[in-house]
Order: structure tokens, then sequence, then C-alpha cells
């Protein structure tokens, strides 16, 4: 018999005989739609599932116990996991794509295909707070980028096949596919033509289907506008926007902030604790941060507001909207730290469900308190949708996305003028003060972050070690104007680089500052290279990113700089080498 790979040889061979790379791509990106729909029917089962059986019978109005041990073991089975049997980091999966983006040509680990499906069943469903469709979102591009390895396709197929996986993650999870398909391009992909997109559309369509086959109509959380929209309105959804945008900065400094904090303690087992006691704690003070909490949006979109307060020391004052608000605040500032406290100690999951429900919740918060001072009379269950947007937009830097979810979700598009309004103004607020969003500013502090503009696109995709040149004529500091002039005449460059005798670049001479000299015979024995030598106008690491180099050439104005590795000399790179590198490196991934 023949063995997997002979198999797979003869295909490939046959593939590219009687089927073209487009129509192959189409295909794939069909199977990537079925597996990520997949992917999200699994994932949300088992959440949900773990989630019904360790809660199932809690009494409404008391405290249970339960809920200081449940998020802490989650975590601990989740740690055990990724340390034991994955031995790798799942987490963070948006900023993993966008790493494999920029560093990795679109690679992926094979194995976070179904780890991140396990890993965040164990945290989300023991009650970790964070959401389940960054994960989701890893294992739909995990898929796309393992298929285009398997078939041996270029760089800019199988980033075409990530996005697609994502995409219909995204589609699935919501059963959103015009969502699907705006995330990613606004969050994840490079650049994208008309041609491009009908993969991701292939993709959402197919995984919205496979969700619906297995989850039915239902969405994570349906909405039915009743009330219609009112112009006089508008004026509080800008205040809305505003609100929204300095929530999402809260949000996305200060999940970091604290993130970074746990993860400052370098034993595993002191941090899992810390961040575990943490979590436990504040989800046995405040239950609905319990999980996802798509099930306090859904009882505040309903009007049901008391429900917040099950289970909770408050549940008898439910009848009072005072309490309900302070409970409600609580809820923003404290969703933040229970997020971080997740992540932080080693739980699997992501940001979008705890950007939602904060978003839900201060959009409801800030129209009951409007509506309780008897200033205006706003729709609580509208100002709770747009608030979701509006923290959308601003924690993840996707508008778009955020218009188009919640239109799909609420199965209409009367709230569209509100959403786009509210969205845009978060947008435009957090941008003042935070440029990155919460998924590429950790990238964007190492300059590995591919971004939409393509001119940094292109040159985040560069190396450094790609436009390093060689062939220079070195030179020690000791030898005489005549012995420089030998090399000069056997070289062909113009820069001759000065090193001691551990290889160190010293300085550089340059054929231009000694022309004058170099013919007078008498100042051959007399001149020594160290007194020819003149020091670089800078120096280029060689771990440096192309983005930081670039910015050196402008500063200086040098058409040349050389590159050192603790200050030891590589070699150099001229601007025209770069600007050689960079026209093939666009040619390529602007082609259709």
């Amino acid at each position: 018999m023949e063995t997997a790979s002979k198999l797979l040889g003869r295909f490939l061979i046959w593939r590219v005989k009687h089927l073209s790379q487009k129509h192959l791509t189409l295909i794939l990106s069909f199977i990537i739609g079925i597996g990520s729909g997949l992917a999200a029917v699994i994932l949300k089962n088992t959440i949900h599932f773990t989630n019904q059986l360790l809660t199932e019978g809690f009494n409404l109005d008391n405290q249970n116990l339960l809920y200081l041990a449940y998020p802490l073991l989650g975590i601990t089975l989740t740690v055990l996991f990724t340390r034991f049997i994955v031995k790798d980091k799942i987490s963070h999966g948006i900023t993993k794509i966008l790493y494999a983006f920029s560093r990795k040509g679109g690679y992926l680990k094979p194995h976070n295909s179904y780890t991140s499906i396990i890993g965040s069943t164990f945290t989300i469903g023991f009650g970790g707070s964070v959401g389940a469709e960054a994960p989701i979102v890893l294992t739909g591009a995990s898929i796309g980028s393992s298929l285009g390895r398997m078939f041996h396709l270029n760089q800019k197929t199988i980033t075409l096949l990530v996005g697609s996986g994502a995409a219909g993650a995204i589609a699935g999870i919501f059963k959103a596919p015009i969502a699907g398909l705006v995330f990613t391009l606004e969050v994840l992909m490079l650049d994208l033509t008309m041609a491009s997109v009908i993969p991701l559309l292939i993709s959402s369509v197919t995984a919205t289907t496979i969700a619906y086959l297995f989850l039915g109509k239902g969405a994570e959380f349906a909405f039915h506008l009743q009330d219609p929209f009112l112009l006089n309105n508008l004026p509080w959804y800008v205040v809305l926007g505003i609100v929204g945008g300095l929530i999402s900065l809260y949000m996305t400094w200060g999940s970091m902030y604290m993130e970074g904090k746990i993860l400052k303690i370098k034993n595993p087992f002191l941090r899992l604790l810390t961040g575990g006691a943490i979590l436990s704690l504040l989800i046995f003070l405040f239950p609905p941060l319990y999980g996802e909490g798509y099930t306090t949006i859904s009882a505040l979109l309903s009007g049901n507001a008391d429900a917040v307060l099950e289970n909770t020391f408050f549940y008898h004052f439910r009848d009072s909207n005072l309490v309900i608000l302070g409970f409600l605040g609580l809820l923003i500032a404290f969703k933040v730290l229970a997020t971080a406290a997740t992540n932080g100690s080693g739980g699997v999951g992501g940001i979008f469900a705890p950007t939602l429900f904060t978003g839900g919740v201060a959009g409801f918060f800030m129209a009951r308190l409007l509506n309780q001072m008897g200033w205006v009379n706003l729709p609580e269950a509208h100002f709770a949708l747009a608030g979701m947007a509006a923290l959308m937009a601003g924690v993840m830097h996707a508008p778009l996305t955020a218009i188009f979810l919640i239109a799909e979700i609420t199965h209409g598009y009367a709230l569209f003028i509100p959403l786009i309004l509210t969205s845009t103004v978060s947008y435009l607020t957090i941008m003042y003060f935070e440029p990155h969003s919460i998924y590429t500013k950790r990238l964007a502090k190492k300059g590995e972050l591919l971004t939409h503009h393509k001119d940094k696109a292109v040159l985040t995709l560069m190396r450094l070690n790609k436009v390093i040149e060689t062939d220079f004529k070195t030179v020690s500091p000791q030898q005489t104007l005549g012995e420089l002039v030998k090399v000069i005449a056997k070289a062909r460059r113009n820069i001759f680089p000065v090193l001691n005798e551990e290889g160190k670049l010293l300085g550089i001479v340059l054929l231009d500052d000694i022309r004058e000299i170099m013919f007078n015979n008498e100042l051959y024995n007399q001149t020594k290279v160290e007194n020819l030598m003149t020091i670089p106008p800078a120096f280029i690491e060689a771990n440096e990113s192309m983005d930081k180099v670039m910015r050196k050439f402008e500063e200086t104005g040098a058409w040349n700089l050389p590159v050192v590795e603790n200050g030891k000399y590589l070699g150099f790179v001229s601007k025209s080498k770069i600007f050689s590198v960079y026209r093939r490196v666009l040619i390529h991934f602007s082609d259709e």
C-alpha cells in the first residue's frame, strides 16, 4: 500500500495539471468554513455544558461558595494541560495570528487546530472571565494555515486561508457572516482586493450554515427591536460614544497593566494561585463576571436588570434601582481585573466577550441613570447594544466590525445610524490617546506589527538579513595609507570598514574623504588608517526591525549604514538594496 505522503504527492501533481490555484483556494475556503463552523459549535457546546453542569441548582438568593473554587480549578486544569501536554502557549489567539502574519509567513502550529478548544473549555466552562471567540478564531486560522502548507501554497495564499479560517470562526460563533468578513478585513488582513474577498465570503457563509445546522436559529444573544429609533436621542448616542471610548482606553491599558503585574510573578504555581484567587473572589462577589457574561447581556436586553443580582449579597435589594446601578458600575470596573487575572494566571480566552459584556453594561447603565434622573426617556436595550458596539470599536479598533455584528445580532438595520455614530465617536476618542488596539499593542512595542498601511506592512515582512551586503573590503586601524591604497585597487566599493583584532567595528574610511591624498606617495608610510577613519552617523543592530532601520536612514540622511551584533561587524545595508527588495515584496503581495 502507498504511504500517505506518496498519495499526497500524486494528488499535488494531479492538482497542478488539472486544478488552478484560484479554484483550489475556493475549495479550501469551503473546507475551512466547515472546520471553523464545527469548531465554533463544539466549543460553544462544551462551554455551555460545563457551565450548566457546574452551576445547575444554585440558589438565586444565596451566595454560592463554589464560586470560590470553580475558577481556580478551571485555570489549574488549563495550566496543567498547556504546560505538560501542549507544552506551548495558546492564549492571546488574535495576537498569535497577527504575529504569524508578521514573522512566520502565516505559519501556525498544527496543534492550535484543537488545543485552544480544550484549554478554553477548562477556563471558561469553570468560570474564567474571558471569551471563546479568540480561541475559536485561532482554531479556524490554524486549520487554514495547515491546509495551505499541506498543499504547498505560497505565503500570500496561506495568509488568505488563515483569514478565511478567522472569518468562518466569527461567522460561526455569532451566525453573522458579514461580521466575520469585516472582522478579518479590519483586524487581521494585510491587503486584500475584491478577488481575495470571495474565499472569505465562502468560508463565512459555510461556517454560518454549519452553526445554523447544529445550533438552530438562536444566536448567542438575539434581540428584536420593538421601539423605533428616535432622532432626538442622537446627542446621547454621541455622549455614549465618548464614554465608550474612555472605557475602552481603561480596558486596554488596565487589562495589559494588571496582566503584566501578574505575569511578573516568576513562580508559575504562585502566579496561578494569585490570579486564580483574585478571579475566584471577584466572581464570588460579582457572579455576572462568571464566564463569558452573555447571560447578563441577554437579561439587560430583555429589561430584566434585577437578574444581575442573582446569587449575590444584594439579591434582596433587587427592587432598588440605586443598588442595581451601583452593582452595574462595579461590574464595569472589575471586569477588566477579572479578565486580566484569568489570562495572567494561565487561562485561555480572549477579550472579545469581555468587551461586549462591558459595553452592554455601560450602555444600559448610562441609559438607566439618565432615565432615573428624569432628564430623558431613553430605550435602555438600544443603548446596551450601542454600548457593545462602542466598546468593540474602541478596544479592538474595529468600528465596522462593531456596526455590522450588532446589526446582524438584532436581525435588522433599524439601529444602523446610532451604531455608526456611537462606534465612530468611540473609535475617534480612543485614537486620540491610543493608536493601537489591544490585539496589536504588544506586537507594536516590538516592531512586529503587520498593519493595513501597505508601506509599513511590506517593511514588516522584510528581513534585515536579506538586505545585508558583505562584499566590503575591511582594513585595520594600524594599516598605512599605502596598504589602504592597495586594498582600494582591488575593491568594488567606496566604503572600507575599519575593524580591530576582535572584528569589532571602529569606524569607516570613505573613498571620497581620501581621494585628494591617496596619490601622495610621501604620506603612504606616515599616515595610519586610524587617522583617516570617521564614525558612521548611525549603527544598525542585527535584531532591529526594518521600520527602525528606515527611520535611521531618514534621520541621518545616509545611503549606507553598518550592521553590527554586539559591536562586531556584519556588513552594510544600503537604501538602494532596501528599495530593490521592497519592490519585490510589494509586487508579491499586490499581484492577483
